[in-house]
């Protein structure tokens, strides 16, 4: 199962989302990659130092004598390994533009290497561009983060429409997972209405279990650590264990 988690508004927990949904499928005893695809390198910061990385996503997708094995770490939680990004990933779209297989680098590495795996995570950058739309060819299947805002819903018809023209052609098997609402603050009228909202356009695939507004949640990241190692006993830690048993019932 690859598992794409993808939505080009920024600040709605994608990365978060990508971290914490890997390591707890790693804490299952389920081998699993994760895949960093954001320039911005803010899940391989989360598991590794960016001084001992001297290869990237970048390198295995733009240069074919560096195979994806190659660059992929281990990382400290058992079972979870990471391939890592760099800053260089900015650059990905003006490298391959005019490629023929453009849309298909990152798919054509990942079979390589995908059956040493049980779960692949791919966390992607805020756009619809050929690096989103290298992890949805790749992918099996979207996860959306959907933040809990006035605003939630905006740019999800984009979204919606790439994920169709996708699987019009480069993927048809890709399968909308679900979307999951996040920062959410259960205090405010807004937020039930916004829950309303989403459901109204996702019906049955939003995930039962909603991710609230967390301090703990913000601040593992800086210490190197998903929830589960930063604050094990925290309601951030319990939220994204119960989205790991909900991805894994879906599958």
């Amino acid at each position: 199962m690859i598992v794409a988690i993808a939505n080009q508004k920024g600040g709605v927990g994608k990365t978060t989302t990508a971290i914490n949904l890997a390591a707890a499928l790693a804490l299952r005893g389920q081998r699993t990659l994760l895949i960093d695809l954001d320039p911005q390198a803010n899940s391989t910061m989360s598991f590794l130092d960016l001084q001992q990385v001297s290869r990237s996503v970048y390198d295995a997708i733009v240069e074919g004598a560096v195979p994806l094995r190659d660059v992929i770490l281990p990382s400290p939680v058992a079972n979870l390994s990471v391939a890592p990004a760099r800053i260089a990933l900015a650059k990905l779209e003006a490298k391959l533009v005019g490629e023929l297989d453009a849309h298909f680098r990152l798919k054509d590495r990942l079979d390589l290497v995908a059956d040493r795996y049980e779960f692949v995570v791919i966390d992607t950058p805020p756009a619809l561009g050929l690096i989103t739309v290298n992890a949805l060819v790749a992918a099996t299947h979207l996860l959306i983060p959907v933040q809990s805002s006035y605003f939630a819903l905006e740019g999800t018809d984009d979204l919606l429409e790439t994920v169709e023209k996708i699987r019009s052609r480069p993927n048809p098997s890709l399968k909308l997972l679900g979307a999951v609402i996040t920062l959410h603050d259960k205090r405010t009228t807004l937020s039930k209405d916004v829950r309303k909202a989403i459901a109204d356009v996702f019906g049955n695939r939003v995930f039962r279990t909603t991710i609230t507004k967390s301090i703990r949640l913000e601040e593992s990241p800086a210490h190197k650590e998903s929830i589960f190692e930063f604050a094990p006993q925290s309601s951030g830690a319990y939220e994204y264990y119960r989205l790991c048993e909900e991805v894994i019932e879906r599958v």
